[in-house]
């Protein structure tokens, strides 16, 4: 599931079929009873996936897509660092006990594929999965965790380490939070879609060349296990998402350390649900 913008003052949501990136309009498709409102969707996410098992492509319009943010409203955006042994290694921090959490404000947020201007000259790439809440969750059990999500889908979290971490004290959330920094997509897919939901490879390349690569099954903190110790501390609400952590790979934890600059194309991958691009481009002042 995903949300087409046809144009500037129209967004509707959309089912995607992966194989052909066709789309069916969800309001057209349903007579009304579900979208356009892509969050009203999540906010009626069970009543939805039964009505979505029987339907039939014939009942709604069938069109090329352009794809945008698939979770443009979240109530809250939670983020998780330090979710891979190898990226606290390279961080210089130890395995942590608890997920450290963080967040990225909403403004951040962007589509699959666009333009992203830079903020300094120390500009990171950070690929994550992203799951996506779809009933809501309080101090729920680590079994029942994947029973909260609604799908997965595929996150930046762009970071500008200037403000992350030259601030006094340092901004983890400013630092992720210019515009543009926390693009997502193209879909949400459904847990149930994949062969092992625990375990997706996940990568990013800058200009074609691999930076990152992992296996969320190498997180030290699982999908539902984030769900579950999230929810013991605050509720979670349809929409909600949570931007899991990154692999090791990151521009700041190489020798020598390499940031975006003015022209790089950032590419990342989730296996089973697609990719984004962004372009990053000087600040305007400089061009």
């Amino acid at each position: 599931m995903s949300e087409h913008a046809p144009g500037v003052l129209e967004k509707r949501a959309v089912l995607v079929d992966d194989g052909n990136r066709l789309a069916i309009d969800i309001a057209e498709a349903s007579d009304g009873l579900f979208g356009p409102s892509i969050t009203a969707i999540y906010n009626g996410w069970d009543d939805f996936t039964e009505w979505a098992r029987t339907i039939d492509p014939a009942n709604g319009s069938v069109f090329d897509a352009t794809l945008d943010n698939p979770v443009p409203e979240p109530s809250q955006v939670f983020a998780i660092g330090l979710n891979y042994a190898e990226h606290a290694a390279e961080s210089k921090y130890d395995v942590p006990d608890f997920p450290p959490v963080f967040t990225k404000f909403r403004t951040s947020l962007a589509g699959p594929v666009g333009v992203v201007e830079l903020t300094g000259p120390e500009v990171d790439w950070e690929v994550e999965l992203v799951a996506v809440i779809g009933r809501a969750a309080h101090c729920v059990s680590e079994a029942d965790g994947w029973d909260h999500v609604a799908g997965l889908t595929i996150g930046q979290d762009i970071s500008d380490r200037e403000t992350q971490f030259n601030a006094h004290p340092p901004q983890f959330s400013l630092g992720k939070s210019y515009p543009g920094y926390a693009p997502m997509g193209p879909v949400v897919v459904t847990p149930d879609e994949f062969a092992d939901r625990d375990d997706l490879e996940l990568s990013c390349a800058v200009n074609g060349e691999q930076m990152q690569k992992g296996r969320t099954s190498e997180m030290i903190f699982s999908v539902p296990q984030l769900v579950s110790r999230l929810s013991h501390i605050t509720p979670l609400l349809p929409g909600d998402i949570i931007f899991t952590g990154t692999p090791s790979g990151v521009g700041m934890g190489r020798t020598p350390q390499r940031f975006l600059t003015d022209g790089d194309v950032l590419t990342s991958r989730v296996a089973g649900i697609g990719d984004i691009e962004q372009r990053f481009v000087a600040p305007v002042e400089t061009r």
